[in-house]
């Protein structure tokens, strides 16, 4: 007889048609799907699979006469069931037929994978399996999570109240609890509403943090297709209507009835902004209904200095702002920093953010709130924007002012009526309103695609803060360009500053007036909207690091404004631009230095690595006579004699650079002792000792005989001949005497003593070197020249004739200038870029 295997399932589940059976009868049990379109039944419930095992599970509760699932049945097994529906779609969408996005299927399927592992596992175990992440929990207190009318109050900061318990021992629930991380305005809703899909046979419970998120939550369900589901929260005793209610509240109610809930009617949490359910009375609660499934979505995963993964322990998916940015899934950002007016140095910090009291009274001025509504419209006119406040005080007095300067503005706080509220937001959608002023009331959950420009002009110290706030601008819209994001700083503050920025947030190299600061999408959109911000040529790095810093001069050192640099990373530049400027770039390049923005150590290092490596020949005599305009120091002009001398890319102007250093001296520009003028003088002398020596002989032709004496005699005939020698340069006039002094040699001490006499008799190292530098050519002026144009090879005749006509002359003829006429042969021959001569009208 064969044996056959016990299976609880079904008798003969091992083959095919017993387990299609038997998913059939689970799925009317239960209104999921075990089993999907062309799926082989013995590989999608194979013996321990997580599918096969919520199939096991239901066939029980189903023999034992079950009508429906149990509640610890639909938790374990039914949001795994409803993901696998969802995904497995070609298109995966919400009820109403809105396309999910990939990010979004990405937060689904980093869900389903944990869910599969965890019932694969059939050990309860997520994350660090008590909650507590960082090992030492730091409980914050929540501003609005206490008192029902306080759930909506515009504090402006968080307080962080260092004296609450820390939460410790067990975390019952945890392995229950998972996070998702999307930046705001990337659709987490919609994400949100993919889980309500995939939990469609589940009570869906929905915690957001405040008040107006709730009516804001209900209406994007609605329009999803889910207002038929929408429950008032369901009490313990009291059986739901329905086996998929949808129920929406805030922390704050959740915390204060966390223990009145039924634990039967949900099966699912949504936890919207995570991060603010991190008090210890949420995270108290959260711990107290531990038996469903948590989902909490955040845009941030800090509060001060407490972590989501705290509470939320697995993360199924996290989508940086630069990636979001790089998919086009939110608006670009481009940023405009301004100067603060207001000193904030004394207002401390509590709670990881300013002292709201006294970030108020430094901020909250009559003079600082005009010069606020000029400042917005004068650069942003009637552009819609959100501008954030000190205080619940100080945005009443700057709306005050903003219409005061002609804006449509309105102020808005946790104090305005609901109803009041609701009406002034709409009133901003339909663009009655324009401005809209709070402190932060709107920082968070708000939504609002025709939101432009985010004011700071109440900075802030946190990173959460400042990330929630910058949300509100980054949703997509046909008339938006970019959104434009207004930082309170310097232009050169860096991310160590207590002030946080954009570019500290996102830890950009560089700052760029009006630049894009998000990086660019892959795939440009056809831009339908007047770009608000337009970049400046200029930009100043902004990175603490000095690693970063430097190699963002050395790569954008064009566009580099010194100014906002220190000294010896100006000189850094200068080294860097002097080594790669070209001629065309002298002029724009100068005004840096003449406006003031670069400083005096900064231009002597320009010029003089200019002078020293810069290929262009132009260039580099251009910078070394700028060099020596000014007073230059006795190390410096050494080391300008010696790479004039010695210099191998000088090799060819050596004759003018040492001309240009011999007026330096004789101008007094080498601020040096006369001994060590002379030895410069001398030394730049001998390196042109050939044009000396011409010039020597053209003024007296017996020099040639008495240097050649000099050269070809030794001994004491040598010593007579430079004493011959010495005795005639004294005599003749001071620029042939120093040339022939100039073009000697001595051999011996005597003779060497005599000609160094000679010459410290000859005048004033001034008079010297003026006298040797009259002596040397000036540098010829550039000549401008043009290409012409090479015509094509048509043979002897045609060459001649060609050739004559371009002359003005007949072929064999002489040109205009007396010489023969060129033929284009012996044009090939030469360089084809030739002279423009000047017209004879022209000539002097």
């Amino acid at each position: 007889m064969q044996e056959t295997d016990f299976n609880p399932t079904h008798p003969s589940s091992e083959h095919a048609d017993g387990l299609r059976a038997a998913a059939l009868r689970a799925q009317a049990w239960y209104g999921e799907p075990f089993l999907h379109s062309g799926e082989d039944p013995a590989a999608a419930l194979a013996p321990g699979t997580a599918r096969r095992r919520a199939l096991d599970d239901a066939i029980v509760e189903i023999d034992s006469g079950s009508r429906g699932p149990s509640s610890t049945w639909r938790v374990r097994y039914g949001l795994m069931l409803g993901l696998e529906r969802v995904l497995a779609a070609p298109k995966p969408q919400t009820a109403s037929g809105t396309d999910l996005r990939r990010h979004q299927i990405d937060a689904l399927a980093g869900m389903l994978t944990e869910l599969i592992a965890a019932n694969q596992r059939g050990v309860e175990e997520n994350g660090n399996g008590n909650g507590n992440g960082n090992g030492v929990e730091i409980a914050e207190a929540e501003s609005s999570e206490l008192d029902e009318e306080d759930d909506d109050f515009d504090a402006g900061v968080v307080d962080l109240d260092t004296d609450e318990p820390t939460f410790k021992g067990e975390d019952p629930g945890a392995e229950r609890r998972y996070r998702f991380r999307h930046p705001t305005a990337s659709g987490k809703t919609i994400a949100a509403a993919g889980f309500v899909e995939s939990a469609r046979h589940l009570g869906i419970l929905i915690l957001t943090h405040r008040r107006l998120l709730v009516s804001q939550f209900q209406r994007d369900l609605t329009t999803e297709g889910y207002a038929d589901r929408f429950t008032a929260a369901i009490d313990s005793g009291k059986e739901p209507l329905r086996d998929d209610p949808i129920t929406i509240q805030t922390y704050a109610w959740f915390a204060r009835h966390a223990d009145e809930i039924s634990r039967s009617a949900y099966q699912l949490v949504i936890c919207d902004e995570a991060h603010t359910a991190l008090g210890e009375k949420t995270s108290a609660a959260i711990r107290s209904f531990s038996a469903p499934v948590y989902i909490g979505m955040t845009a941030t995963e800090q509060l001060i200095a407490k972590q989501v993964s705290d509470v939320f322990p697995a993360s199924v998916d996290d989508l940086p702002l630069a990636d979001a940015a790089r998919r086009g899934l939110i608006a670009p950002l481009r940023c405009l920093r301004v100067p603060p007016a207001a000193a904030i140095n004394s207002v401390p910090i509590v709670g990881g953010d300013f002292e709201e009291r006294a970030l108020a009274a430094a901020l909250d001025h009559s003079a600082l709130n005009q010069a606020a509504a000029s400042l917005y419209g004068e650069r942003f006119g009637t552009t819609p924007g959100i501008v954030y406040a000190a205080g619940v005080e100080h945005a009443y007095n700057l709306a005050q002012e903003f219409r005061a300067a002609g804006l449509k503005a309105e102020a808005v706080s946790g104090k305005t009526p609901p109803v009041k509220l609701a009406e002034t937001l709409a009133a901003y959608e339909r663009g009655e309103i324009n401005v809209l002023i709070n402190a932060q009331l709107l920082a968070e959950g708000w939504n609002s695609p025709r939101a432009t420009v985010c004011f700071h002009l109440a900075p802030t110290a946190s990173r959460r803060v400042y990330q929630q706030r910058i949300g509100r601008i980054m949703r997509m819209h046909s008339r938006k360009e970019a959104g434009v994001v207004v930082d309170f700083v310097t232009k050169g503050s860096t991310h160590n500053d207590r002030v946080i920025s954009l570019h500290s947030l996102l830890d950009a190299d560089f700052y760029r007036e009006g630049a894009r600061v998000t990086p660019a999408p892959r795939r440009r959109q056809q831009r339908r909207a007047r770009r608000l911000l337009s970049p400046v040529p200029w930009l100043v790095p902004v990175t603490p690091d000095v690693v970063r810093r430097l190699a963002v001069i050395q790569r954008e050192w064009q566009r580099i404004d010194p100014k906002f640099l220190d000294d010896e990373e100006q000189r850094f530049w200068a080294t860097i631009a002097g080594r790669q400027i070209r001629f065309d770039q002298r002029t724009e390049f100068a005004r840096k230095f003449t406006e003031g923005r670069a400083g005096k150590g900064a231009l002597e290092t320009f010029l003089a690595v200019c002078a020293a490596e810069n290929p262009n020949r132009r260039l580099r005599m251009t910078a070394l006579a700028d060099r020596v305009a000014t007073p230059v120091e006795r190390a410096d002009f050494d080391d300008l004699v010696t790479l004039v001398t010695q210099a191998l890319p000088w090799e060819k102007d050596r004759t003018a650079g040492v001309r240009i250093l011999l007026r330096a001296v004789g101008d007094g520009k080498a601020t040096a002792p006369e001994q060590i003028l002379g030895r410069w003088t001398w030394k730049l002398a001998r390196a042109t000792r050939k044009v000396q020596d011409r010039r020597a002989s053209a003024e007296f032709p017996e020099a040639k005989r008495l240097l050649g004496a000099v050269a070809n005699s030794r001994g004491h005939r040598h010593e007579d001949n430079v004493a011959k020698l010495v005795q005639v340069g004294r005599a003749l006039p001071l620029s042939v005497g120093a040339a022939l002094l100039a073009s000697a040699d001595a051999y011996t001490p005597r003779a060497t003593a005599l000609l160094e006499q000679a010459r410290e008799d000859l005048g004033t190292m001034a008079e010297i070197s003026n006298a040797l530098a009259e002596n040397l050519p000036a540098p010829k002026a550039p000549v401008r020249k043009s290409r012409r144009r090479r015509k094509k090879r048509r043979g002897a005749g045609a060459v001649d004739a060609a050739t004559a006509s371009t002359n003005g002359a007949p072929a064999g003829t002489a040109s205009s200038d007396g010489s023969p006429a060129a033929t284009d042969s012996a044009a090939d021959s030469t360089n084809p870029v030739v002279a423009i001569t000047p017209a004879p009208s022209e000539t002097v």
